[in-house]
């Protein structure tokens, strides 16, 4: 059937665009990811979702579909938490890795999913990678105390392949927005959401409102789902669709700053998370406080259940 339909709604400019509804949204979605369309279609939802953005409605169609199409992490009976590593590493160490282990140490599941989106920066893959941590070839349950890092064409092929498109295009799409709001898991879950821009922080905010998704959700370090080491960031709580904030932003000047790696390829940033993770060097305090926050958000949830 295509998606021109679609395309002529969301394609008529940033202020003559029609929103979809969120059955049009998830038809759309469904389309993309099941290879019914196009390149050249693609590239055009690309391009006019580029310019019109996503309401919180799409967003949930987009969910709705991905959600009915991934390969689901099984039910292990206690919350998994979900770390969406997308951005990776530019100017500071990806930590993601870390903030993985140093939670499966206090015996939660752990999943980080991701794919490389940028040639240039340096992945949580290759730092777990470097971690003697090889990435999943399948999706299967994940015990408590266990970390796993799955990559994107493992839960979906097609969801990768709609993230590929920016690496021809040079353009984000509803795609990256989507990685960092879905849950892979059939059960009870605690996603963990980042954002760099603050209009991301209001529509991410209003999705996990509207989806009902648990989340928690911070400013993240370059968009990954973890607290910058030198200075904590706001992070919020998503409950049932009810928003509750957690810890505000550190505000002032820094007093103190953690010994962090100059360098941040992944060997060297794997050789500093060892050292954390040995206690040879201290876990930075705003990780400390995202590490409690969730725990405490999984205990939430578990009980809630």
């Amino acid at each position: 059937m295509g998606i021109s339909q679609y395309i002529k709604e969301i394609g008529r400019g940033k202020e003559g665009a029609r929103s979809l509804t969120r059955d049009q949204a998830a038809d759309l979605m469904g389309q993309l990811l099941d290879g019914h369309v196009s390149d050249l279609e693609t590239g055009a939802f690309c391009l006019a979702m580029r310019i019109k953005g996503e309401t919180p409605e799409e967003m949930a169609g987009f969910l709705d579909a991905t959600h009915a199409r991934l390969h689901r992490v099984e039910d292990a009976g206690v919350p998994v938490v979900v770390l969406p590593s997308y951005n990776g590493a530019r100017k500071l160490p990806v930590l993601t890795p870390l903030l993985a282990l140093l939670l499966a140490r206090e015996d939660v599941p752990v999943l980080v999913h991701g794919t490389a989106t940028e040639d240039r920066r340096v992945t949580s893959a290759t730092v777990f990678a470097a971690l003697g941590h090889e990435p999943a070839d399948r999706v299967e349950a994940i015990a408590p105390g266990q970390c796993r890092f799955i990559p994107t064409e493992v839960l979906h092929p097609g969801l990768k392949r709609l993230l590929d498109v920016r690496r021809v295009v040079g353009l984000r799409n509803p795609a990256h927005s989507l990685v960092k709001l879905m849950n892979p898991c059939q059960g009870p879950a605690l996603v963990v959401g980042s954002y760099t821009h603050p209009e991301y922080a209001v529509s991410m905010a209003d999705t996990f409102a509207l989806t009902g998704t648990h989340a928690l959700l911070l400013r993240g370090t370059e968009g990954e789902p973890v607290a910058d080491a030198r200075r904590t960031p706001q992070m919020e709580a998503f409950r049932q669709g009810q928003r509750v904030l957690l810890q505000p932003a550190q505000e002032g000047a820094l007093t103190s700053l953690p010994d962090l790696p100059r360098d941040i390829d992944a060997t060297t940033t794997a050789t500093y998370i060892r050292a954390v993770l040995d206690g040879q060097q201290p876990v930075p305090h705003p990780m400390a406080q995202q590490v409690a926050h969730i725990l405490r958000e999984v205990g939430h949830h578990a009980h809630a259940h």
